[in-house]
């Protein structure tokens, strides 16, 4: 069974939607799109791929044409040796729109996705109507040092080959800590998605890339820096922390990097948002894109 069809009882994207394949920026970016409407780019984080979305995106395309990419070296997208700065990711993503013709979107986000999504409105303020990150920091923005300091925050310096030599073949090992720990309930997350994460991040590269996401955290805050001296972002950004997790420290962030900022706290949910209480996710963000 292909990693493309494994996830089958799982909640899956409709039907109609297309999976294409989109040469890019010296990457293949693995897309799921479709419905009828305004763009809306969804893009995820670590420990998940775009698999996460589908419950959203199916909320979502009867009124919207939903763009749900896997971020480079992660899910069914190539894995390039570098390229894992979130500024060259944002190029990837520049790259799905106008693959799909494209020219604005509004952007929903988690995890590494916010950071993709942060670099890419900063550059491409005209392309992006609305901004929803949720529940993840931005390198080198507000209380980022703070953040650094946090013991739960260790996968961030975790990396090297003898790092990718420990996880290989134990993927599931070292995904299931961060599932566990940064839920307010692990057996949400279930079985059967962690099998099929597990699974994405088995393949060949893709744990060398998943760290890589995290080695580029140095150029990240260099960049952060110079989209701060360009100004905050103008278009409205909603800004949802998870209840168990990052809360209000969401919007706090946000503050920093744009100037009309919504807050939402997302109630009885840790950080794996889309396995802990997806219906809240879509209520929040259906609600911010009307």
């Amino acid at each position: 069974m292909s990693l493309e069809t494994q996830r089958k009882s799982l909640i899956p994207f409709p039907a109609e939607f297309q999976t294409r394949k989109v040469e890019t920026n010296g990457a293949v970016i693995h897309v799921r799109h479709g419905g009828h409407g305004p763009a809306v780019v969804m893009l995820h984080g670590f420990g998940t791929t775009g698999d996460q979305w589908a419950p959203l995106a199916r909320a979502l395309a009867w009124d919207h044409t939903v763009i749900v990419p896997d971020l480079r070296g992660l899910g069914l997208s190539s894995k390039p040796e570098g390229g894992y700065d979130k500024k060259t990711q944002a190029g990837d993503v520049a790259g799905v729109m106008d693959a799909l013709g494209v020219q604005q979107a509004d952007f929903v986000t988690h995890d590494l996705g916010n950071m993709v999504g942060y670099a890419f409105a900063s550059q491409n303020p005209e392309r992006v109507r609305r901004f929803a990150p949720i529940d993840a920091p931005l390198p080198g923005v507000g209380p980022w040092d703070e953040v650094l300091k946090e013991p739960s925050m260790w996968h961030f310096g975790f990396r090297g080959p003898d790092m990718e030599r420990l996880v290989d073949g134990r993927e599931r090992i070292y995904l299931d800590r961060f599932w566990n720990e940064f839920s307010i309930d692990p057996e949400r997350f279930d079985e059967e998605a962690r099998r099929h994460y597990a699974a994405l991040y088995a393949q060949p590269g893709a744990m060398r890339a998943g760290f890589a996401q995290f080695a580029a955290f140095a150029q990240d805050v260099a960049d952060s820096k110079t989209y701060l001296e360009m100004g905050k972002l103008k278009m409205p950004v909603l800004a949802i922390g998870a209840q168990a997790t990052f809360g209000a420290m969401m919007a706090a962030v946000m503050r920093f990097a744009a100037t009309d900022v919504r807050e939402e706290i997302l109630p009885d949910s840790g950080h794996w948002i889309m396995e802990e209480n997806p219906s809240a996710v879509i209520k929040l963000v259906s609600a911010f894109l009307k």
